[in-house]
């Protein structure tokens, strides 16, 4: 994987190309790549530094052309050295770019061989080229038809050859692809995203489609062989979401849109109606006594959270899984259980592949809590409720993660509301307290100087412990998961009741412990936990509510939050867990919207 974009049109295409690669850039890659047909032979350059240094070779090479595909790649099999660089080249003649794994590459590698195929790259995607190449008898498309018949696991192809200099075939399953229709001239891209300014006509393509664009003409078939027809939608791609700004890096300016991503989540309507997730809700949640929820990295711990507010509000039992790790085990299913799957894209590859195993075991009530309205998910579930986080460019997900907890939290309430377990009154003070959220929030990013503070000092460290209980673990989870993504450091998050347990064994002068401590419940069980580091000669710095009485002295650092926020709380107290990772990374300099071997949409397994 991980970013497609390929075009057919009669004006030279590259700088379309390179800039849809630009646009995609967000996603993480390793290696990046270009080929054009170029007086009926396929050319290519190919970087693995950035896309900015591939469009320095382009213009050097004058590479163009009015057919081509282009890639970035986020390294599966083999390292990221231009030799597995795509496109990948079979004889010069073929020419290809793929996202997703073949699985069983190794027989197909040997089966080629045999053949007298020479391989030089380390990819699997190289098997691909050859084996069209083996077996093109003048038809590109159903070449593809037949090839992909021999290949196992997931993908997303463009591929082109030099005797049909006006034709790309693509081909998905498992990894998404989209058709962008033009006038007079036609393009695929692994995501809308990618082809903003050239059209805003798309088809999204169904699992096991091949399909053939060329100049005038868009062909498709479906798995079974049969013509198909998929209805194209004029999509706005977000052009103007790829602007920085004002800001150092996307991820810093992504944190400061929460609160309007926040705003255009919260539902206008001053109840909970079942109506928010689609028209057969009320339906289906009366059929259901139970949840299970799907999910991986930060969605998992959106998940997490709502286990809380679902149990605690809506008295409903709940289960979260780890989505890569849901389907590979036994499970017991029940027809009456509401799966709920959560990711940004919609096309994660683990959340989907769960998905279709809970689907394959009889579970039909299904609902989606997804940022892309077109995503395979979207498409997937009975019931959706998208949030409105926009284009999330950063490889760390921020104001993505926050939405979907507000958008977990309307799901809890919902069910809440319709098994009776909020009353009127309680159902007004959720949806206050909903509307007060965007403020509250401003209140926090104005605790960023503080935070900076604070960052100096971690950037010294390499290692770093969270604690939170109850509601606000996952919170702690989530903070930790975020410095180690950005900044490198190593970070564990542990409920603060488990320090005794064996954390506490790490505490030492030289290990930040960073405490999510809230006025709730739990706050008295927290501060002993405190105790328990401070006698350990621990440093803590501490996210504290206003009323919590936790103030600065030795050993302890505070920052005082503006207001505790009852049930809503976990949405504030991630936001300076945030900016602490985010500043952190900054002061050791690390390549922060982009961080090394990360990929935003991961749609391998």
């Amino acid at each position: 994987m991980c970013g497609i974009v390929g075009a057919v049109a009669q004006r030279n295409i590259v700088s379309v190309l390179v800039e849809g690669l630009r646009r995609l850039e967000y996603r993480g890659y390793d290696s990046c790549g270009v080929a054009m047909l170029s007086n009926g032979e396929p050319r290519r350059a190919r970087s693995v530094a950035r896309v900015s240094d591939l469009d320095e070779q382009v213009r050097e090479t004058n590479l163009g052309g009015m057919t081509g595909i282009a890639h970035t790649r986020w390294a599966t099999h083999g390292a990221p050295v231009t030799d597995n660089a795509h496109p990948i080249f079979s004889r010069d003649t073929v020419a290809l770019v793929h996202n997703g794994i073949i699985e069983n590459y190794e027989a197909l590698r040997q089966m080629l061989r045999d053949k007298g195929y020479e391989f030089v790259s380390q990819t699997d995607t190289e098997v691909i080229a050859h084996l069209i190449h083996s077996m093109y008898r003048g038809d590109l498309f159903q070449t593809m038809r037949d090839a992909v018949k021999q290949l196992h696991g997931a993908y997303a192809i463009a591929v082109m050859h030099k005797d049909q200099p006006h034709t790309v075939v693509g081909a998905r399953q498992g990894s998404p692809l989209v058709v962008g229709v033009g006038v007079g001239e036609n393009f695929l891209a692994s995501d809308a995203l990618a082809l903003a300014g050239s059209t805003n006509k798309f088809a999204f393509l169904e699992e096991g489609d091949v399909i053939e664009i060329a100049l005038d003409s868009v062909k498709i078939i479906d798995r079974d062989g049969m013509p198909a027809k998929r209805e194209v939608r004029t999509v706005a791609a977000y052009g103007g979401a790829v602007e920085l700004g004002p800001y150092r890096h996307f991820m810093q300016k992504e944190i400061f849109e929460q609160p309007r991503a926040i705003t255009d989540t919260i539902p206008q309507s001053d109840s909970f109606d079942a109506s928010l997730f689609g028209d057969t809700t009320k339906d289906v949640f009366s059929d259901i006594d139970s949840i299970l929820i799907l999910a991986c990295g930060t969605s998992y711990y959106s998940g997490v959270t709502a286990k809380y507010w679902l149990e605690s509000i809506a008295k409903i039992p709940t289960q979260v899984e780890i989505a890569s790790e849901y389907r590979y085990r036994e499970s017991v299913p029940n027809p009456k259980t509401l799966i709920v799957v959560i990711s940004q894209s919609g096309e994660t590859a683990d959340t989907l592949a769960a998905l279709k195993h809970a689907q394959s075991l009889g579970h039909k009530h299904t609902l989606a809590v997804c940022n892309v309205a077109t995503s395979a998910m979207v498409r997937l579930t009975e019931l959706a409720f998208l949030t409105h986080a926009s284009t999330e460019i950063g490889v760390a997900s921020t104001k993505a993660f926050t939405t979907q907890l507000v958008a977990l939290f309307v799901l809890a309430a919902t069910l809440g509301k319709m098994r009776g377990h909020i009353n009127t009154k309680q159902e007004a003070a959720y949806v206050g307290q909903l509307r007060h959220l965007p403020a509250a929030l401003n209140s926090v990013l104005a605790l960023e100087p503080q935070i900076i503070a604070w960052s100096e000092e971690f950037a010294r460290k390499e290692n770093a412990l969270f604690l939170g209980r109850g509601l606000h673990y996952p919170i702690a989870l989530e903070g930790a998961l975020k410095l180690k993504e950005i900044s490198y450091i190593h970070a564990e998050a542990y409920p603060a009741g488990e320090l005794k347990h064996g954390p506490l064994a790490l505490v030492t002068e030289a290990m930040p412990i960073v405490t999510v401590a809230p006025n709730d419940t739990l706050l008295e069980k927290l501060k002993s936990n405190m105790q328990e580091v401070r006698a350990r000669g621990g440093k803590l710095y501490v996210f504290a509510d206003a009323d919590t009485r936790i103030v600065s002295e030795d050993g302890i650092q505070v920052i005082r939050m503006p207001e505790h926020y009852g049930a809503l709380s976990p949405i504030l107290h991630v936001v300076p867990l945030q900016l602490l990772a985010y500043h952190t990374a900054c002061a050791r300099g690390t390549d922060i919207d982009k961080p090394r071997n990360l990929a935003k949409s991961v749609t391998v397994e």
